[in-house]
C-alpha cells in the first residue's frame, strides 16, 4: 500500500511539473479574485539579497547593468504582468513567486527594492516590492504580479503605460533620533585583480597594483573558510569608473582583472 501511495504521489508531482513547464503562454488564475483585499507592500529597509544582484548579467544575449541604488529612480513605460505560468517558481533573489502578492520584476533595480507604480491611463497607484528580474521583452519596463496588475486595472489588457517611482527607506543606526544616522544599502563595485592560493604572492601582486597609483584603495581579502587571497581595488560607486580601473590594470598585464559588485552599507544624507 505504501508503495502504491508513493507511486501515485510521484505521478502527481511529475504531472504538475510537466503541466507548468508545458504552458507556452502565461495566463491568469481561474475563478474570482478580489485584488482590492490584497494590501500594498510596506516599504522598509532590507539588506540587499545575496542572489539576483550580480552585475552585469546576460539574458538572451543581451547584457544588463544594475543600478547601484534605487534612490532617485523614476521612469515611465509600458508594464506587463506575469501569473500562473510562474506561480510557485523561484524568483531571482531566491524567494517563491506568488501571483497573489504585491511584487514585481525589474531588469536593473537592486533586489529587493520598493516602487510606487501608477497607471497613467486611470490614475490608480500601488506599492510593490521588486524581488525578481524581467521583463525581457523589448519596450517593457516592469512585470507586475497578477494581483498588482489587477489592482491597477489592466490585467485583462495585459499591458498599460505606467509611472515607476522608487521608495527608499534608510536604515537608522544608533540610539534615538538625534544620535542615529541614516544609512543606505547599495551596490558598490570592485576590481578583483586576482584570487590566489598563496598569501605571499597576493601581497606581492598588491604592491604592483599600488605602484600604478590609481587613486583607489587596494587590499587583499581572504575568502571565508578557504585559503584564497583576493587582490582587489575599491569600493567605487560608479560601475563605469570600475571598468576604467579594470582596463588600466589589464593594460599593464597585471593579474586577470574583473569588475564585481557587492552590497555595501554606505552612509546617506
Amino acid at each position: 500500500m505504501r508503495l502504491i501511495i508513493i507511486v501515485v504521489l510521484s505521478g502527481l508531482v511529475v504531472a504538475c511539473t510537466s503541466s507548468r513547464y508545458s504552458m507556452v503562454h502565461d495566463k491568469a488564475p481561474v475563478g474570482e479574485f478580489d485584488a482590492s483585499r490584497v494590501p500594498d507592500a510596506i516599504p522598509k529597509w532590507e539588506p540587499l539579497s545575496p542572489k539576483g544582484n550580480q552585475t552585469p548579467y546576460t539574458v538572451r544575449g543581451k547584457e544588463y547593468h544594475l543600478l547601484a541604488s534605487a534612490k532617485g529612480y523614476r521612469e515611465e513605460g509600458v508594464g506587463s504582468w506575469y501569473g500562473l505560468k510562474f506561480h510557485g517558481e523561484l524568483t531571482s533573489n531566491g524567494e517563491i513567486y506568488n501571483m497573489y502578492s504585491m511584487t514585481a520584476a525589474h531588469k536593473t533595480l537592486p533586489l529587493p527594492s520598493y516602487l510606487k507604480v501608477s497607471n497613467l491611463e486611470n490614475n490608480k497607484s500601488v506599492i510593490v516590492r521588486v524581488n525578481d528580474r524581467g521583463p525581457f521583452h523589448d519596450g517593457r519596463v516592469i512585470d507586475l504580479s497578477y494581483a498588482a496588475a489587477k489592482k491597477l486595472g489592466y490585467q485583462k489588457k495585459g499591458t498599460a503605460k505606467l509611472l515607476l517611482e522608487s521608495i527608499v527607506v534608510p536604515k537608522v543606526v544608533g540610539q534615538g533620533e538625534k544620535s542615529g544616522t541614516a544609512e543606505e544599502d547599495r551596490l558598490s563595485f570592485f576590481v578583483q585583480v586576482a584570487a590566489l592560493s598563496n598569501q605571499v604572492a597576493a601581497s606581492a601582486l598588491l604592491q604592483k597594483v599600488r605602484l600604478l597609483d590609481l587613486g583607489v584603495d587596494s587590499f587583499v581579502s581572504k575568502a571565508q573558510g578557504r585559503e584564497i587571497y583576493r587582490v582587489r581595488l575599491g569600493p567605487v560607486d560608479d560601475q563605469s569608473l570600475a571598468e576604467q580601473l579594470r582596463r588600466a590594470i589589464d593594460k599593464q598585464r597585471i593579474g586577470s582583472p574583473i569588475v564585481i559588485s557587492r552590497p555595501v552599507l554606505a552612509k546617506g544624507s
